[in-house]
C-alpha cells in the first residue's frame, strides 16, 4: 500500500479549479493511454460510478488493460460566493472498487488570495503486488498523478 499527496497553488477560483478536477471525462486527457467512462447519469454526486480505463488502444491485449472501477462517496462541491455569501472549500472522496486497483482518493480544494490550492491525497494499492515494490509504486504514483493534476489544471 502507497499512500501520497500532491498539492498545487493555481490561480483559478475554487469553482473553476473543482470544474477541471472533477469532470471526470477530462481524466482521460491528462493520464497516457486512459479512457474514463462514467457509469451512473448527471450530475456527479455521491454513488456517482466511472471507470478509468488504462491500456494500449485497441483490441484487448492480454492483461495489459486495467480497470480502476471508481464511485464517490464524499461530496461537497463548492458554494461559488454568488449569494453574496464566500466562496468555500470543496471536497470530493473517491473509493476504489476493482479487482486489481484498490484504496481511495480525496480531492480538497480551497480559496486562497491568489486563487486556489489542491491537495490530491490517495491511497494506493494493486492486488498481488509485493509490498517492496511499494517505493517503487508510490514513486511512480506520485510522477503519474502530479503530472494529470497539472494537465488537469493548466490553462486551457
Amino acid at each position: 500500500m502507497v499512500t501520497f499527496e500532491i498539492a498545487r497553488d493555481v490561480p483559478h477560483p475554487v469553482a473553476e479549479t473543482w470544474r477541471r478536477l472533477t469532470t471526470w471525462e477530462r481524466h482521460a486527457d491528462a493520464v497516457p493511454w486512459t479512457r474514463v467512462i462514467v457509469t451512473t447519469p448527471p450530475p456527479t454526486g455521491v454513488g456517482t460510478v466511472f471507470v478509468a480505463r488504462s491500456g494500449p488502444a485497441g483490441p484487448r491485449l492480454g492483461r495489459l488493460r486495467v480497470d480502476d472501477p471508481m464511485e464517490v462517496t464524499r461530496w461537497r462541491p463548492p458554494r461559488d460566493g454568488t449569494d453574496g455569501r464566500p466562496c468555500t472549500a470543496a471536497m470530493c472522496r473517491l473509493d476504489k472498487r476493482g479487482r486489481t486497483v484498490l484504496g481511495w482518493a480525496e480531492i480538497d480544494v480551497r480559496p486562497q488570495a491568489a486563487g486556489s490550492r489542491v491537495v490530491w491525497r490517495e491511497e494506493l494499492r494493486v492486488r498481488g503486488m509485493p509490498r517492496f515494490l511499494d517505493p517503487a509504486l508510490g514513486a511512480v504514483a506520485r510522477r503519474v498523478f502530479g503530472r494529470a493534476v497539472d494537465r488537469l489544471l493548466a490553462e486551457a
